[in-house]
Parts: C-alpha cells; structure tokens; sequence
C-alpha cells in the first residue's frame, strides 16, 4: 500500500462543497457524537461474560499465528460441540 496522500486545500474545499451539497449528508453535533453509543447492539449478539479456566495448550492452539480472534474461535468450538450450529 503506497504512502498517504494529503489533499490540497482546493482539493479539500472541492470536497467539503461535494459533501455540503449531497442532501444525504449528516454531520453529528459535538452533543450528538459524546452520545453516540459504539459497539454491536447487544440485542443483536448477546454474550455473557465468563471466566473460565482453559489448559495453555487449548489456549495456545487457538490464538495459534493470529491471536486476534480468538476468544470467537473458542465460542465457535464450544457451540459446534454442543450441536447449536
């Protein structure tokens, strides 16, 4: 991936007046925005907190090369063993 490419300021003005005049552009207030809630809506993918105590060996087959993720291949193993998928 090449370098970042800063906009000049007529290319910024370019933009912001492309923006302005697209009637489907929102921009939240400084208000709006503190409000904002971030994250999934836990209605949608309801977890439940846990501790569980696992072997290192469990825990170092699942982060395995990545270990982003894998607390989700955990609960992936765990639903498939129980027959929920």
């Amino acid at each position: 991936m090449g370098k970042l490419k800063v906009p000049t300021d007529e290319e910024e003005r370019r933009i912001n007046e492309g923006v302005a005049a697209d009637p489907d552009t929102w921009v939240p207030t400084d208000e709006e925005f503190a409000r904002a809630k971030w994250g999934r809506p836990p209605e949608l993918f309801p977890k439940t907190q846990v501790t569980i105590r696992l072997d290192q060996a469990v825990v170092a087959h699942f982060k395995g090369e990545d270990p982003k993720g894998w607390q989700t291949r955990v609960n992936a193993a765990l639903r498939k063993a129980a027959g929920l998928d």
